[in-house]
Order: C-alpha cells, then sequence, then structure tokens
C-alpha cells in the first residue's frame, strides 16, 4: 500500500529533465599570503573556481596544484571577504577565451575582458587558452624577409617572417618607444600587443602616445598591469599569444609585441614559489624555464601558405646585466637578440641599438648575399673604430697607422647617422639596403680613386 504523498512525488518526477547533475562544490580549509586551499572538490590543474566570500561579493580563482586531497589555487582577482569553510564552486567553460576581428582596436585584460570602455565584446568564437602544438616538421621554414620600419634592423639585423627575436635591455634605454614604432611602421597585417606587468601608467601612455589611433586600428592589445595579481599576468601573456595563433590561422602576417617576458618569468615564479617549487637559479624555479620555451615556440611560422607569428619579447636585464637567468635562458630559445645599450642612450643616440652585441639568426636565410656581406662589412668597421676609440680620443692615435682604423675614422660619422632615427621616420627596407650601400662605398673603388687624384 503506497501513501499519497509517495504518490504525488512519482508524478511530479516525470515533469523533472532525466539528465540532472548534482552541483559539487568544496569549502576553504587555508589561505596563506595569495595561496588557497580548498578540499572536498574535484578539479584539475588549469580548471577555474569561483570563491563565494561574505555577502555578494566572491572571488575568481585557478587550481594551480595538488597535495593528496587538497587543491591548492591562485586569485585572479583581488581577495576580498574571505572567511574559513568559504563554499567553491567550479566554473563550467573555465578556459575558453574570446577572438575574431571583433577584437582589432579594442584593449581587454587577461581573461578578455574589455578595458577600453568601448562596450562589451561581440567576438565570432571563443577558443581554449593553449592553441594547438605544431609538429615543427610541418611549419614553413623562413625564407622571407619583413620590412620593420627601423633602418638598424632592416639593414644589418634583417628580421624574417616567423622570426621570435628578443630585446633586452635595462630599464629607461627606449624599449617601449621602439616597440611603438614597430607597431606603425612594420609591414605586417595584424599587431598583436601583451603589455604584461607594466605600471598602469605606462600602459595608457603606451596605447594613447606611443601606439596611436593608427596603429591601434589594426591592433589588439592585452593589458595586465603590475597590481594584477601573478596569475592574471600569467594569462595575459598566454592569451595575446593565443590571439596572435588565431590570426595566424587565419592566414594573417601578425606581429606580436610582448613588453616583456621578464615579468611573465617572474609572475610564474611567484606562483611557483607560492605552492612550494623550491628555488634553483637566483631564486628562479625549474617550472620557470619549463614556461619560457613553452610559450615562445608557439609562435613562428604555420604551414606552408598558412599564416605567420614575428614576435618581439622585450627581455629586462637588472643592473644591465647581459647574463640574468631569464635573459641567458631567452637567448637560448629566440631566433635572435636585439641588445638596447645605456651607454648610447645617455648620448642622445636613438634607437640606441648595440649593432656589435646584436644578432639576427635568420638574416643569412632572408637576404641577399651582397646585402649581407655589406651588413657585415660595416659591423666589421663599426667595431674597428669601437676598439681605438679610447687612443682616438685622447689623441693617441696616429693616422696611418692601421689602414682599417684609418678607414672607420673616415666614415663613422656618416655610420653613427646611419643608426640614428627619428620616432616618426619610417625607413622602408628597399632604402635602407641602398643607404647602407652608400654609407659604405666599396674600399676597393675608393681605393683606385685616390691612387687617380694622386
Amino acid at each position: 500500500m503506497t501513501s499519497p504523498l509517495a504518490d504525488r512525488l512519482r508524478r511530479l518526477q516525470s515533469f523533472l529533465p532525466q539528465d540532472i547533475e548534482p552541483e559539487l562544490s568544496g569549502r576553504l580549509t587555508r589561505m596563506v599570503g595569495l595561496t588557497l586551499e580548498c578540499v572536498g572538490c574535484p578539479m584539475v590543474v588549469g580548471d577555474r573556481c569561483v570563491i563565494q566570500g561574505q555577502g555578494t561579493g566572491s572571488v575568481e580563482a585557478e587550481v594551480v596544484g595538488f597535495e593528496d586531497d587538497r587543491v591548492y589555487l591562485m586569485p585572479l582577482t583581488a581577495i576580498e571577504g574571505l572567511r574559513p569553510g568559504a563554499r567553491v564552486v567550479p566554473l563550467s567553460a573555465a578556459s575558453r577565451v574570446p577572438v575574431g576581428p571583433e577584437l582589432l582596436g579594442r584593449v581587454v585584460n587577461g581573461t578578455g575582458a574589455p578595458l577600453d570602455g568601448k562596450g562589451a565584446l561581440r567576438a565570432e568564437s571563443q577558443v581554449g587558452l593553449s592553441g594547438d602544438i605544431i609538429n615543427p616538421l610541418h611549419r614553413a621554414p623562413v625564407r622571407q624577409s619583413l620590412d620593420v620600419g627601423i633602418r638598424a634592423i632592416n639593414s644589418l639585423l634583417t628580421v624574417g617572417q616567423g622570426q621570435r627575436l628578443g630585446l633586452f635591455a635595462g630599464s629607461g634605454v627606449g624599449k617601449s618607444m621602439l616597440l611603438g614604432m614597430m607597431t606603425r611602421f612594420t609591414d605586417a597585417d595584424i599587431t598583436v600587443v601583451g603589455l604584461i606587468g607594466e605600471r598602469g601608467r605606462e600602459v595608457k601612455e603606451f596605447i594613447e602616445d606611443i601606439l596611436g589611433e593608427e596603429g591601434l586600428e589594426r591592433s589588439v592589445v592585452v593589458a595586465s598591469p603590475a597590481d594584477d595579481s601573478p596569475l592574471m599576468r600569467l594569462r595575459a601573456a598566454m592569451l595575446t599569444t593565443r590571439i596572435a595563433e588565431y590570426f595566424r590561422d587565419q592566414g594573417k602576417r601578425v606581429l606580436l609585441l610582448m613588453d616583456s617576458l621578464t615579468r611573465y618569468a617572474q609572475a610564474q615564479r611567484e606562483i611557483a614559489l607560492a605552492v612550494g617549487e623550491p628555488p634553483a637559479t637566483k631564486g628562479y624555479p625549474p617550472s620557470v624555464f619549463a614556461k619560457l620555451p613553452q610559450l615562445v615556440e608557439r609562435t613562428g611560422n604555420g604551414k606552408p601558405g598558412g599564416g605567420s607569428i614575428t614576435a618581439f619579447y622585450t627581455v629586462l636585464t637588472e643592473g644591465d646585466d647581459q647574463q640574468d637567468p631569464i635573459a641567458d635562458a631567452a637567448r637560448a630559445i629566440l631566433d635572435g637578440h636585439i641588445v638596447l645599450s645605456r651607454r648610447l642612450a645617455e648620448e642622445g643616440h636613438y634607437p640606441a641599438i648595440d649593432v656589435e652585441a646584436s644578432v639576427s639568426r635568420v638574416m643569412p636565410q632572408v637576404t641577399a648575399t651582397d646585402h649581407f656581406k655589406k651588413a657585415q662589412a660595416f659591423k666589421q668597421t663599426f667595431a674597428r673604430y669601437q676598439q681605438a676609440r679610447d687612443l682616438i680620443s685622447v689623441g693617441a692615435y696616429v693616422p696611418g697607422s692601421d689602414p682599417e682604423t684609418d678607414y672607420a675614422i673616415e666614415r663613422i660619422d656618416d655610420m653613427r647617422a646611419f643608426l640614428q632615427q627619428g620616432l616618426k621616420e619610417s625607413a622602408p627596407l628597399n632604402e635602407c639596403i641602398a643607404q647602407l650601400k652608400a654609407v659604405l662605398p666599396d674600399r676597393k673603388n675608393a681605393g683606385d680613386a685616390r691612387q687617380g687624384a694622386e
């Protein structure tokens, strides 16, 4: 015999969906610094969740590690109103980010949310934060040059489409200004800029003063200032790369500028140390040096006939130390490095590119033979003058002692003028090559002309 209540429950059950799943949640058990510990919530590394604070406040976090039944979380937003035992609710669409042509001209944060006040993003699709890994044997080789509009780079450190280079410099020597010139002058279809860990004031100045309206029209800017959580800075760098990958897959020539790779490494260091990873090299845990190539190797050329990502990463050298662990690791995984010199910056030489310490590893593959030889001759002549600079400045060098040094002294003024460039001055690649040949004429012909005059 059944009760009326049981009959009523059976009748009502037919109106319920058949695939109801229980909502799983955990609780917050510990908080030390930026590290949160949760139990009772089945999540994997990389999942996102919401921690319900007091009142209507909540904190979004991501799983960064675990130990036994404890899950380590790192907040994406500011920690406010959390208490012991707070409810932790997993999010379903954890790692999807907006991509599409609608991003052009917009400024977003590390989660893809707009920062520019131009309204909500109506992106055409959502994709995973981690792109597909391309088989290195399936990538198109770097065989075509890219015009970046900078005379010293176009002529002496020619960049190839799909190349990854580092801008190595200390603070205040013109990295951001050089990046801004590239966004305006580079012959690329799309520019993706990642401002990672910069001061908030510099973010606004870069967008308004350096990038400008013209540069912003064909650019996407991902900004995560220094006061963001380390996880947000990490995600901003990954989102910058993911957006560039999307446009590359559409067959576009993409220029990716990330300022800076060092801030990305420092964000990963903060996270790794917070969850208990031991420091290895000058305070950097091993995971930092594993994350760097994972990020950088996602750029470059796609499959033959597809698009390309030419990437420039700024690398901060603390105290102008070129042997900094991050600088040393970056040199090993990048396809070249451009060193900015504080001495040149102090002399008013802009851009302050140290051509002797810089190199483009793909230049022989993307330049004509005569161009490459002329660039090598320029570097050799410039280096010869630098070697004798002290003797020349104190009057100890006797003209005629060394023909190579005499030639360097004769050409140095033209060479210095050639290496300098105004902020709003564009230098097309073909013009740079012609100017290089004019600055350093063929020495044999010059010698014959002098003999004829005598």
